[in-house]
């Protein structure tokens, strides 16, 4: 592997970093407050990305730092299921039995959400990932399932997180209750170059590697070629790691870039 070549003590473009390790760059700095903010104030979170963009990876590391005196966090991603499969496995993460009948099983996630927020006071932060697969039908249900007392109160946090499609099945009639109990929302939009480049350094160092291994027209196509996702960078970084201990190169330039995109798009 390239690890030795380059002198790494792991894998610096890993998805499994520990959320403690994460680059925190303008995307993921105004995602934390902006959550922190629905701390506050509960309710239903919109948080739209492409693929790759660092959606999920911004939501670990939000989970991770909660403090579990003062809330819980449940994360579903099973969202191209039936209304009832939907309702089943949030039962199941909320740690209920999932009953046979939908209305059955809708009491016992009210009831168990309830039962956090005024009986132990947790506040559940729910995160539903993927969401652009949901059917029209499960995004209409929430819209009902996450009404407390009338809509009077929300003990709960519901983070909705989504590809862009999401935008053109909230823009439904039958989805608008649903998009106007959003109190909050964010877009990822990308690192920017001067932050591709902080959070490649960053993920260098955390593999103890100090030099500079990129040069700089390999950084600025390196942003090109990704848009600044995180995902993308892992990528196109991992594939140029291996064509250089291929190459027995010691530097990452422009060449290897295009080389290692190359590879990728095949």
């Amino acid at each position: 592997m390239f690890k030795q070549h380059f002198g790494m003590k792991s894998n610096p473009f890993d998805k499994e970093i520990d959320s403690a390790d994460m680059f925190v760059g303008g995307d993921l700095s105004e995602l934390e407050s902006r959550l922190k903010y629905m701390l506050d104030v509960r309710g239903i979170f919109l948080l739209v990305g492409e693929p790759g963009s660092g959606k999920t990876s911004g939501l670990r590391k939000f989970a991770d730092g909660l403090g579990p005196s003062l809330y819980r966090s449940f994360y579903i991603s099973l969202t191209t299921l039936t209304v009832n499969d939907f309702y089943s496995e949030l039962a199941s993460k909320l740690g209920e039995q999932p009953k046979f009948r939908k209305i059955d099983m809708f009491n016992q996630i009210q009831a168990a959400i309830s039962s956090l927020y005024f009986e132990q006071r947790i506040t559940p932060v729910i995160i539903a990932d993927e969401m652009h697969m949901a059917s029209t039908s499960i995004l209409d249900d929430i819209r009902m399932l996450f009404n407390f007392r009338m809509d009077s109160i929300n003990p709960f946090v519901l983070v909705i997180a989504a590809q862009p499609l999401i935008r053109n099945k909230l823009a439904l009639n039958t989805c608008l209750p649903l998009k106007q109990r959003i109190a909050a929302k964010y877009s990822m939009k990308g690192l920017s170059l001067p932050e591709t480049k902080d959070y490649i350094k960053s993920r260098m160092e955390i593999a103890g590697v100090a030099r500079d291994v990129f040069t700089e027209q390999a950084i600025e196509q390196i942003h090109l070629s990704s848009n600044g996702f995180p995902r993308n960078i892992n990528n196109i970084v991992t594939a140029c790691f291996m064509f250089c201990k291929w190459k027995k190169l010691d530097t990452v330039d422009e060449e290897v870039v295009y080389q290692a995109s190359i590879e990728l798009a095949v």
